[in-house]
């Protein structure tokens, strides 16, 4: 009895080379490994994080305070005019509320550069820390064998297993990042961010 065998056979060898050739590249993709990183937060919650939004604060509150003085007493002023308006010439009037446009076009200019000088005081406090940050970031992925890791506002989604943000903030903490050269030893001790939005912003 005659084995069918001829085409089959040379069906298999002729695909097993594929197989082959894809078997590894998809053991390789299984093995990649990801993980995410919180950063903002990460930074925030680091010990030189906390001690630069408590320096933001004290430069924020006493700036907020004086916006918010300024801006009261010219809502005062402005219903003041309100109420004499009907008593005061008309030029007299006008005059007033010119000086009072003036006022607010003043604060106005007072508040936005308020807002580039704080962000500018961030930047400096924060820029230091997000760079010692990055080299601990560096080091685990080497350290641990990950070939990749994002921050977790880019992703849509990740499973919390992926996620090393605390991993991150105790080694951070604990000086697990440095590369042993000293570079970070003369960095200030502050960070980000606070984003300071005075709640007093002129109208």
């Amino acid at each position: 009895m005659t084995r069918r065998v001829g085409l089959p056979a040379r069906f298999l060898v002729a695909l097993l080379p594929a197989l082959l050739a894809f078997a590894p590249a998809r053991d390789a993709a299984a093995q990649t490994r990801i993980g995410v990183v919180d950063l903002q937060h990460a930074v925030m919650q680091t010990e030189d994080g906390i001690r630069a939004q408590a320096t933001l604060k004290k430069v924020f509150d006493k700036k907020q305070h004086d916006l918010d003085a300024k801006q009261t007493e010219l809502q005062r002023a402005r219903e003041d005019i309100e109420r004499q308006s009907r008593v005061l010439s008309r030029e007299a009037l006008q005059k007033r509320m010119e000086d009072w446009q003036r006022q607010m076009v003043e604060l106005q200019t007072v508040f936005v550069d308020y807002n580039k000088e704080l962000q500018k005081r961030q930047g400096e406090l924060t820029n230091p820390i997000i760079k010692k940050m990055m080299m601990v970031i560096n080091r685990v992925a080497k350290k641990q064998g990950f070939e990749l890791i994002i921050d977790k506002q880019a992703a849509p989604y990740a499973r919390p297993d992926l996620d090393l943000t605390e991993q991150i903030i105790q080694l951070y903490n604990s000086g697990g990042g440095g590369d042993g050269g000293g570079e970070e030893g003369g960095e200030p001790k502050g960070d980000k961010q606070p984003a300071a939005s005075p709640s007093g912003a002129p109208r």
